[in-house]
């Protein structure tokens, strides 16, 4: 054992002496460096120069503090309130002024419908005015369940899940199935809910252009061959589409038959945000899968607010059971929020039986959507967005200044110059800071069913005199 260690020596010995001289100064130099980095200080001390009481108190005197926000212009359009008084129901008194409504999401005409009024009087009554508690905590009345029941039974659904903020429905929804590590596939134009929905989620967002089918097809393609490189990294991703059904900002309808068509060719799953097609769109105001023909089983979520056509507050989510119960365990605004007030629900409820005893009503709006889009063409600077069956049309600058505050403010005289003439209109509003894509400006003209030809007319004519006047 002893002339082994002794041969084992000898031989780093008389190979320390065959080495090359650059390999031995290279070595003697590593540890130097070495010895040098264990036993040298990391940091050194500087030397301290104690403040007399006469430069620390200039000191407190220069330091000022930054902001807590940005400063904001005093004129700043958002800051300018227009007062409603009353109901905004077919007439809306703004600023002490009458006018015919059409900047409110009052559809179908509910609001201020006498039979959805007498019901929510009747709970108000019965029950108080709020719940003071989220479900899980005796936030949960009967005629919450009684809402799930209905809207559940309007959709054809299995089940339904309500909310009491229609903002928080799919920004809870969202990320209550989609986590960390997982894959959205986002229209570029979804609306502000989506956003912060698919923030919280902290999934990885790949957007494709509006309505671009091709564009989504791209992404899908090369996600598929991502895939391929990991399959087991792949096993465990899961992937989602997230379009609305009629787009709040572009006034356009998603082609949902197509996007059914990529969700069976490249397996992912389809969640539809319908606010503005629920009550609106359809032969009995289910939305875009009724207006498509589209079987609903083919969606994997359907969630929509009963703030427009509902003419109430909050918002549901209807899809499989499974599927919807998974959001009583995490769906944030669900679990941590109070629940809707009862009579708002109950509002709700009377709302759905009108829908479902005169269907008719959905006929008539979209009558009436086509006579507006088809009266604004034409009108000198602005072109009208939107398909010709929306509610909700957005009037854009034909000819931007190229300064977006300069156009805010063009379409501003637009509003009241009109609303001086007793016409109620609205810009589309966003937090422009905060949007992944920002729109451009417009402004918004919602129709409703009862709006008279008249009083059409007379917003069209109101509206094409601002144009003349302002933009020529």
């Amino acid at each position: 054992m002893a002339s082994g260690q002794q041969w084992v020596l000898v031989e780093m010995v008389q190979a320390f002496y065959e080495a090359p001289a650059y390999h031995l100064i290279l070595e003697g130099i590593l540890i130097l460096w070495i010895i040098r980095l264990l036993f040298s200080k990391t940091y050194k001390l500087q030397e301290r120069f104690d403040l007399t009481e006469k430069e620390k108190e200039e000191l407190i005197e220069e330091w000022q503090p930054e902001p807590l926000v940005p400063p904001v212009s005093k004129d700043h359009p958002t800051l300018k309130y227009d007062i409603v008084t009353g109901p905004p129901s077919h007439k809306i008194i703004v600023n002490g002024k009458e006018c015919f409504n059409f900047a409110s999401f009052n559809f179908l005409g509910l609001l201020d419908n006498e039979r959805v009024k007498k019901q929510a009087l009747a709970s108000l009554k019965k029950y108080g005015v709020g719940t003071c508690g989220p479900r899980g905590f005796y936030g949960t009345f009967d005629v919450h369940l009684e809402l799930e029941d209905r809207l559940a039974k309007f959709m054809r659904t299995e089940e339904a899940i309500i909310y009491s903020y229609g903002f928080a429905t799919i920004a809870s929804a969202i990320p209550a199935y989609s986590k960390r590590g997982d894959i959205v596939f986002v229209d570029e134009a979804a609306c502000f809910s989506i956003q912060k929905g698919l923030q919280a989620s902290r999934s990885f967002l790949k957007y494709f252009r509006h309505n671009d089918m091709e564009d989504l097809e791209r992404l899908l393609k090369e996600q598929e061959l991502e895939d391929q490189k990991n399959p087991r990294k792949a096993r465990v991703i899961r992937r989602f589409i997230v379009v609305e059904g009629l787009y709040i900002n572009t006034g356009d309808v998603c082609p949902l038959p197509e996007l059914v068509q990529l969700k069976y060719k490249y397996k992912v799953r389809i969640f539809l945000e319908e606010s503005m097609s629920f009550g609106v769109l359809g032969e009995h105001g289910r939305g875009v899968t009724e207006h498509f023909g589209v079987n609903i089983d083919d969606i994997d979520l359907i969630s929509a607010n009963m703030e427009n056509a509902v003419a109430s507050v909050g918002g549901f989510c209807c899809g499989r059971s499974f599927v919807i119960d998974h959001q009583r365990l995490s769906g944030q605004g669900y679990c941590f929020s109070a629940s809707l007030p009862p009579m708002l629900a109950a509002a709700a409820i009377e709302a759905l039986n009108i829908m479902e005893e005169d269907p008719e009503i959905f006929t008539i709006l979209k009558g009436k959507c086509r006579h507006v889009h088809k009266a604004l063409q034409g009108i000198p600077g602005l072109k009208v967005v939107g398909e010709s069956f929306t509610p909700a049309l957005h009037l854009q600058l034909e000819k931007g200044s190229g300064s977006r505050d300069t156009d805010v403010k063009t379409l501003r005289s637009i509003v009241e110059y009109c609303l001086d003439r007793q016409i109620a209109l609205t810009q589309a509003r966003y937090l422009e800071k905060e949007e992944k894509f920002l729109p451009p400006p417009t402004i918004r003209v919602v129709v409703t069913v009862e709006q008279t030809e008249e009083e059409i007319d007379k917003a069209v004519h109101s509206i094409r005199e601002a144009a003349l006047a302002i933009l020529n």
